[in-house]
C-alpha cells in the first residue's frame, strides 16, 4: 500500500483550483511550507497572504476577503486555528454564514514529535457545535484532494482536517467522494466499522482480521462529520445490529458522539467508541507508538467489534 500525505494533495487542488477561480486567495499562519500552501504561493503570489503566527488575525483577515467577494482558504495547524481563533470562528465566521475554508494540518496524533501541545484531539468537537460549519475528514491523501475541490465549490464555511506526513492510501486517484455522503468501501452483515481520516486505514485492517474469525465487517467511511450522512448510519445499524465508531480524536463530540446522537433518536444499537479517552496528547515520540498507546490499533479496533457483537446477542 502506498504512502502519500494529505498536504500535498490539498496543496496541488488548490493551485488547479487558482486556474479556473480567479477569486480564490489562500492564506497561511507562517507554516506555509507544512502546510503546502506554499504550491499555490508559488504558482499565485499576488493571491496569496502570508498573515504569521496569528490564528486569530487569520481568520478575520479571511472573513474580510469573503464579505468582499472573495474565496478564502485560511490554513494552519489544526489545533491552533481552531483553539485559538475558536470566537472568530464562531461570531465572525460562523454568525454571519460567510464562505470561509478553514484547514487545520498536522490533527489528531500526527504531529507526534511535537509533544501534546500541536496534538489536535478536541478539534472536530469545537467546530462541529458551531452552527453553518461543515466538518471534513479525508481518509487519504487522493480524498483530500477530492474534498478540498469539493469545499472550494461548496458555498459557506468548512472546516477540512488533514493528517502531517504521508499516510497510507485507501483510495485511487481518481476517486469522486461527496461532502455529506459517507462511503462504503467493503460490505459486512455482522459488525460496522465507521471511521474517519487516517482510522479509516486501520478499520479495512480491522476487518480483514475479523474476517478470519468468520466476522464480515462493513467498512464505513464518515469523512464528512457534519453535515452526518444519517441514513448511512441507520442503514448500517439496521443491517448489521452492531456499531463501532474510529476516530484519531477524542470520543466526547467527535465522530463517536455524532454516531450514538443518531442512533439515539432513530436506532438505538450497540455501540462501542474507539478513539483517545478524555485526555491529553502526550510527549513527543513515534506516530505508530503513539497510535498504539492510544489503543488506534487494527488489534483494538477488532477486540471493541467482538466486544459489540457480544452486546448485539444479549
Amino acid at each position: 500500500m502506498q504512502l502519500k500525505a494529505q498536504v500535498e494533495y490539498f496543496g496541488r487542488v488548490l493551485v488547479e483550483k487558482g486556474a479556473t477561480d480567479p477569486d480564490l486567495v489562500v492564506l497561511d499562519a507562517d507554516v506555509s511550507v507544512s502546510t503546502k500552501t506554499s504550491f499555490f504561493q508559488e504558482t499565485y503570489p499576488e493571491r496569496f497572504i502570508q498573515v504569521g503566527i496569528s490564528e486569530q488575525d487569520l481568520v478575520g483577515v479571511a472573513s474580510g476577503l469573503a464579505v468582499s467577494g472573495k474565496t478564502p482558504v485560511a490554513a494552519a495547524f489544526a489545533t491552533f486555528i481552531v483553539g485559538r481563533a475558536w470566537d472568530q470562528l464562531f461570531n465572525t465566521v460562523a454568525r454571519q454564514n460567510l464562505n470561509v475554508k478553514i484547514v487545520g494540518t498536522h490533527s489528531g496524533l500526527s504531529p507526534c514529535a511535537d509533544g501534546e501541545s500541536h496534538q489536535a484531539i478536541a478539534d472536530i468537537a469545537a467546530v462541529r457545535v458551531i452552527p453553518h460549519f461543515s466538518v471534513v475528514v479525508p481518509a487519504d491523501a487522493p480524498a483530500a484532494g477530492c474534498l478540498t475541490g469539493e469545499m472550494i465549490d461548496r458555498r459557506g464555511p468548512v472546516y477540512l482536517r488533514l493528517s502531517r506526513g504521508a499516510t497510507p492510501t485507501v483510495y485511487p486517484d481518481d476517486i469522486d467522494l461527496r461532502i455529506g455522503r459517507a462511503e462504503t468501501i467493503s460490505e459486512g452483515s455482522d459488525v460496522a466499522l465507521i471511521a474517519a481520516g487516517n482510522m479509516v486505514h486501520i478499520a479495512l485492517k480491522a476487518a480483514e482480521s475479523l474476517q478470519e474469525e468468520s466476522v464480515e465487517a462493513k467498512v464505513v467511511d464518515m469523512h464528512t462529520v457534519k453535515p452526518l450522512d444519517q441514513s448511512a448510519v441507520i442503514e448500517s445499524a439496521k443491517e448489521t445490529g452492531a456499531i463501532v465508531t474510529v476516530e484519531e480524536h477524542s470520543v466526547l463530540g467527535g465522530l463517536g458522539g455524532a454516531v450514538s446522537e443518531i442512533l439515539s433518536e432513530n436506532y438505538p444499537t450497540p455501540l462501542i467508541r474507539v478513539g483517545v479517552m478524555d485526555r491529553f496528547g502526550m510527549t513527543s515520540r513515534n506516530y505508530q507508538r503513539l497510535l498504539e498507546r492510544y489503543g488506534l490499533t487494527p488489534a483494538a479496533v477488532a477486540e471493541a467489534a467482538s466486544k459489540v457483537l457480544e452486546a448485539k446477542k444479549r
